[in-house]
């Protein structure tokens, strides 16, 4: 995959998805360019030169992703650091806690602003600068499994993730004569920055393996998916959860 660029949304800390995903891509030959919000500028310094030692060149930049004009913001500014990009990793995602109870206006339109307006642009602004003389491309979304089963506490969330299933079935037909391929990857509840350790305690029994899913493990398959040997592979929700039982 040497030559490739790829855009990681939403890696901000060192145990985060994003950046497991950086991470792993980098190790493949591809050079990194991934957005943060609000992280430690001090890490992510370390993570550059970290991604860097591994022979490939990488940008990091801040940004908040809930403004319209985002997504352009993004690919003009890889374009300039590094060129055109050829994977697209929509990873960043906004989520608070809700319900019936809560849910408004604010929290809805924030929700949106994040996980669909900005996912769906920066996908379709991809498709439109893609340069396919260069490499196949390749559009990575993220969901959280909302067609398996309930979110209570968390509507906003679980219908703006939701959304993104069927933009990626629509899209992957769409673009799929330009050499695109568009998919999803559910991985479950993963052992990132947002549990604790109550909530590990209730999460563990339900999955069958013995163990909660790690930000290693989404890379792995954000890995396949975005190489050639899954170019036949377009339009798919791949729920790689580890058998977690809802």
């Amino acid at each position: 995959m040497n030559n490739k660029i790829a855009i990681i949304t939403g890696a901000s800390h060192p145990r985060d998805i994003g950046t497991a995903i950086c991470r792993k891509l980098a190790s493949k030959g591809i050079d990194i360019f991934f957005t943060n919000w609000q992280a430690d500028n001090e890490w992510i310094n370390r993570l550059q030169q970290e991604i860097e030692n591994l022979g490939v060149r990488c940008v990091g930049m801040e940004i908040d992703l809930s403004p319209s004009d985002a997504y352009k913001v993004v690919l003009d500014s890889v374009e300039l650091e590094l060129g055109t990009p050829s994977i697209l990793v929509n990873n960043a995602a906004h989520s608070t806690r809700d319900g019936y109870l809560e849910l408004d206006g604010n929290t809805m339109d924030a929700h949106y602003a994040v996980n669909m307006r900005t996912t769906f642009l920066l996908s379709v602004e991809f498709v439109r600068r893609f340069k396919r003389e260069r490499a196949n491309g390749r559009i990575i979304n993220m969901t959280s499994g909302q067609d398996l089963g309930a979110m209570p506490g968390e509507l906003a969330y679980a219908a703006t993730k939701g959304a993104i299933t069927a933009f990626t079935k629509s899209l992957s037909a769409e673009v799929a004569p330009l050499g695109i391929t568009v998919n999803a990857i559910n991985p479950g509840p993963t052992d990132s920055t947002w549990m604790t350790d109550e909530i590990r305690e209730h999460l563990l029994p339900n999955f069958p393996m013995g163990r909660i899913g790690q930000p290693s493990d989404v890379a792995e398959v954000v890995s396949f998916i975005a190489s050639d040997e899954a170019a036949w592979i377009t339009g798919q929700v791949i729920h790689s959860e580890g058998g977690f039982n809802r």
